[in-house]
């Protein structure tokens, strides 16, 4: 297994967001994580990527615990992320943002200070643009970050995400805001990732035409806890998730 998450608990305050959580992730599955609003869905994806530490519980990458693990450091071991809200560098380049990822998977800062024409840093540029190039996004490279257009954001992010070349990457609501061309564009993109890197991956979304598409496996979260899991198509169906989030049966 990719992941193992072993009876993770979160509170805050009295409220128990996640409530003794456990499941898995095989290697090459993609796993969508679907519930109502207030379900803890990206809680559980910030005790995943180190952003919370959880009350209770354990989380396991590859084998090994990452429980107390620094999130600097999962990176490192081959987890990335996007975020709900947009989380780049508006005052930098696309390609600089792409770049921050390369730094993040490096165990120093001395490639990063190096001249362009040297060493690492040459390397990273290549490499950051040949990512941009695959996303469609090569010719924002040299534009600030913070003037584009919402959809295109949330793209870039997703490419810094794949610069971090992960073995598990979590998707928080990649298509959250955007119009219907941009979901559109989106949804194809994270498909082809699927289908040409083979990526493990993890997703939250609302979209339920994108889950239905994109996902092996979907987990259904309602008050922190699992109350369905298995194919789309057969938890589209249950009774307990059709009350809980996809609403009443017609």
């Amino acid at each position: 297994m990719v992941l193992e998450v072993k009876n993770l608990s979160k509170s805050f305050g009295g409220l128990k967001v996640v409530d003794q959580l456990s499941f898995s992730v095989a290697r090459g599955e993609r796993l969508a994580l679907i519930g109502p609003n207030g379900a803890g869905k990206t809680t559980v994806f910030n005790l995943i990527t180190g952003v919370y530490a959880p009350d209770a519980g354990a989380v396991l990458l590859e084998g090994s615990d990452i429980t107390a693990l620094p999130s600097r450091f999962r990176i490192r071991r081959g987890l990335a992320r996007t975020f709900q809200n947009i989380r780049l560098m508006p005052h930098l380049t696309v390609l600089e943002n792409v770049m921050i990822a390369q730094y993040a998977r490096s165990p120093g800062v001395a490639a990063l200070l190096q001249p362009v024409g040297f060493g690492r840093a040459n390397r990273w540029r290549t490499e950051a643009r040949a990512a941009l190039a695959e996303a469609g996004l090569e010719s924002y490279a040299g534009q600030m970050a913070g003037g584009l257009p919402y959809g295109i954001q949330k793209r870039i992010e997703l490419g810094r995400a794949l610069a971090m070349d992960p073995e598990l990457l979590l998707l928080d609501e990649p298509v959250a805001g955007m119009n219907l061309e941009e979901t559109e564009d989106t949804a194809r993109y994270v498909l082809e990732i699927k289908e040409d890197l083979g990526i493990t991956m993890i997703l939250v979304e609302h979209d339920m035409h994108m889950v239905m598409d994109l996902a092996d496996r979907v987990m259904v979260l309602d008050f922190g806890q699992v109350i369905a899991t298995g194919p789309p198509e057969e938890v589209q169906r249950d009774p307990g998730v059709i009350a809980a989030y996809l609403g009443a049966a017609s």
